[in-house]
């Protein structure tokens, strides 16, 4: 079992290890597994940021990514990295025309990543969707149960591909982000849409990020009792790291248990050349790093914080600030706070049924 004393330096202003991890030395005592890990759901992005993040994923025992990647970069990304990165079709996001990008765009370049050997195809399907409809002018344009996605599901039907889609948000950002009802409604609303696609479309589906939910373990029971197409991806660390920390570890395995084969490991990290320099940034992700030494802690803390949760006993701080804590109590938490990592050494059986078994069952 593997205890929780990381190997510490001093504190730092870096949101990624603001605790002063020494990552190397938490590489070097991370306990052989006998099998390599399998992230289902991750985004790489950049030759020279992917350059940095590969020996980062080995050293932690990744073998295998699936990532959403640009599909212009996928050639140059498969010479480099072969059969260890596979990928996950994507719209283009930095199109212009958001209503075709995401809409007959979609579908085309959907046919492209098939084309390309991509088994896997993403559908974005936060509520931040409706911002983005709105400014096409239709709010409803990329609701999972619209005319437009319909077209595409269809098309992921005909392809023989598997469907991921990331379902509502943390319950934090219900609390702070999403307080226009009339717009956004309630966190449930988002689940009817998913249901009815789950129900016409009856390939395999994952619902990223715990299936959105991973505040109510409950709800996901229910949702995969009833839907025997669906399952799960663990990524978003620091959603996953505050929210599965709060259940009774025996909550937890008994929900991994009941649910072996259907709950995949993911971690979301996100790489982009961007974070290699500082300078005006493109987005939000983008801005989590601004050199080569904040870029490798960004990659290295995501996994290490994950590998700590799932395996490792105790508890401490988690290394990676969380701003959802300051934002739904500002009186008691800053943005740089974090919470506690709780260790919930999962049994070795169903460690390797999440880091491996399940996503080989599902992708082969």
């Amino acid at each position: 079992m593997l205890p929780l004393t990381p190997v510490r330096t001093a504190l730092r202003d870096n949101p990624s290890n603001r605790t002063g991890l020494d990552f190397d030395a938490e590489v070097a005592r991370m306990p052989a597994l006998g099998f390599g890990i399998i992230d289902a759901h991750a985004h790489i992005n950049g030759l020279d940021a992917s350059a940095i993040w590969a020996p980062i994923a080995l050293g932690y025992g990744i073998e295998r990514t699936y990532s959403m990647s640009r599909l212009e970069d996928i050639p140059a990304l498969r010479e480099r990295f072969g059969s260890a990165l596979e990928f996950i079709a994507v719209p283009d996001w930095y199109g212009k025309d958001r209503r075709d990008s995401h809409g007959t765009g979609y579908l085309a370049r959907i046919e492209k990543y098939r084309e390309a050997g991509t088994r896997i195809v993403k559908f974005w399907n936060a509520p931040r969707f409706i911002d983005f409809g709105v400014e096409a002018g239709d709010p409803a344009l990329l609701a999972l149960d619209g005319p437009m996605r319909t077209e595409q599901l269809k098309l992921a039907q005909r392809l023989g591909m598997i469907c991921m889609t990331h379902v509502a948000d943390p319950d934090t950002w219900f609390a702070a982000k999403y307080t226009d009802h009339a717009k956004y409604g309630v966190k449930l609303d988002h689940y009817a849409p998913l249901r009815r696609a789950l129900d016409r479309f009856t390939m395999p589906w994952i619902a990223a990020h715990m299936g959105g939910f991973p505040e109510d373990l409950v709800f996901l029971d229910r949702l995969l009792e009833a839907h025997p197409n669906l399952s799960l991806d663990t990524s978003a660390t620091k959603w996953m790291v505050r929210e599965l920390g709060r259940h009774p570890r025996d909550e937890v395995i008994s929900f991994l248990q009941k649910w072996r084969g259907r709950i995949l490991f993911g971690t979301d990290t996100v790489t982009t050349d961007e974070h290699l320099r500082g300078g005006e940034k493109s987005g939000e992700m983008a801005l989590k790093a601004t050199s080569h030494e904040s870029a490798r802690e960004l990659y290295a803390s995501r996994y290490w914080a994950l590998r700590m949760m799932w395996e490792a006993s105790g508890e401490t701080t988690s290394p990676i600030s969380d701003p959802d804590l300051a934002m739904v109590d500002p009186a008691r938490f800053t943005v740089m706070d974090s919470p506690a990592l709780r260790g919930l050494a999962l049994p070795a059986d169903l460690l390797r049924v999440l880091y491996r078994d399940a996503a080989l069952a599902l992708l082969g």
